[in-house]
């Protein structure tokens, strides 16, 4: 199992009192010590989403630029977007193709290629996308025309949602041929769609890590059969996002749960992310979802569902999650709601006493891949 961050830049009601005009930089600026932490423990991946619009939940909307940055202020973690919009009225597929190839230079081969269609219908609207069924479309056209456009020599298009003349769009990537291909997924068949174009897949744990299971399997199953990726190469591998939150003081970890906006900020999440399927119980905004009470976060621990408590607790956490068959397990929860210290903290004590325990392999998985598949360019 391999580690990696979330990074959304949510900016919660007790974070935005507490800072005042301040808030939105400092909460920025969380982010990047956030994932310069994760680079010192030995966490191999950082994904940074694209959102656009949505108040609190995140301000992370230019996020090839925040990228850039964080490559400059970090040596080994790898880069990713999770995700670019890669639909033609949020972006141009050009454009991405131009962010991700130089990216890749910047960070020296550290980025990974997180692909989407965006989950909100306030930011699909907001670009003009009135129909949301038509995102799928979009994406299946674009995705491997982003890919043709990395190739030598000059590239067009005519197609139903974008086209362009003949044009050779540069830079061409830094890694041979190009960087990994990841897709968000949540539903069955958008984890088949991975499997059939031979990406990775990034999904959230919005239930427990067992439901995810007979999906990975499905995948797993699946992409031995690819033999025609979408891309150069076969990206086989499934992140799961959860919480995390690692002290040394198990009671203390508890504790700073508790004290945290979490179910502030998941309420957004359904507030927002209306493209997300909604489970029942769940309130109308401007209702919020309950603070969990100490109770509640016990059974959480006990169902080992999040990765919340003791370095001994956490490692049992993510056994379950490694029993799902994922590659790779993602935390992001901490910097969205919690302070810097407490965030750092958890950060350097799963890195000390978790990691080690699963990740025994400096070299990461899709570099290895591309690898074993290429040779070693």
């Amino acid at each position: 199992m391999e580690f990696g961050i979330f990074n959304a830049i949510s900016i919660l009601p007790r974070y935005r009192e507490a800072h005042g005009p301040a808030a939105e930089h400092d909460r920025l600026m969380d982010e990047v010590a956030f994932i310069q932490a994760a680079d010192v423990a030995g966490i191999k991946y950082s994904w940074a989403s694209e959102h656009h619009f949505l108040t609190d939940y995140s301000h992370l909307s230019d996020s090839e630029s925040f990228l850039a940055y964080c490559a400059a202020k970090t040596s080994n973690i790898h880069i990713g977007s999770g995700i670019f919009n890669i639909t033609p009225p949020a972006n141009h597929p050009a454009r991405i193709a131009e962010r991700v190839a130089m990216l890749d230079h910047l960070s020296e081969g550290r980025f990974e290629f997180g692909t989407g269609r965006g989950s909100s219908t306030t930011e699909q609207k907001g670009f003009g996308i009135q129909t949301p069924e038509l995102t799928r479309e979009m994406v299946a056209e674009t995705l491997p025309e982003i890919v043709a456009m990395w190739r030598e020599g000059m590239y067009s298009h005519e197609g139903k949602f974008f086209s362009m003349p003949e044009r050779n769009v540069l830079p061409k990537p830094y890694t041979h041929p190009h960087p990994p291909i990841w897709m968000a997924a949540g539903s069955p068949s958008t984890f088949e769609l991975a499997a059939k174009l031979g990406v990775g897949v990034l999904c959230f744990a919005f239930t427990p890590p067992q439901v995810l299971t007979p999906l990975i399997a499905k995948y797993k199953e699946m992409i031995q059969d690819c033999t025609d990726p979408v891309g150069a190469y076969v990206n086989d591998n499934v992140m799961i996002t959860t919480q995390m939150l690692c002290m040394e003081d198990g009671a203390r970890a508890r504790k700073a749960f508790l004290e945290a906006d979490s179910n502030y900020h998941l309420s957004l999440v359904f507030r927002y992310l209306d493209t997300f399927p909604k489970p029942k119980g769940i309130p109308e905004w401007p209702d919020t979802i309950p603070a969990a009470t100490p109770d509640q976060v016990e059974a959480m621990i006990d169902s080992r569902s999040v990765a919340i408590g003791d370095p001994e607790e956490v490692a049992r956490s993510v056994q379950t999650f490694v029993d799902t068959g994922a590659d790779q397990l993602a935390f992001g929860m901490l910097s969205s709601s919690m302070e810097r210290d407490t965030c750092l903290e958890a950060v350097e004590t799963f890195g000390k006493h978790v990691l080690p325990q699963f990740d025994k392999d400096p070299l990461h998985s899709t570099t290895r891949q591309r690898q074993e598949q290429l040779g070693r360019a």
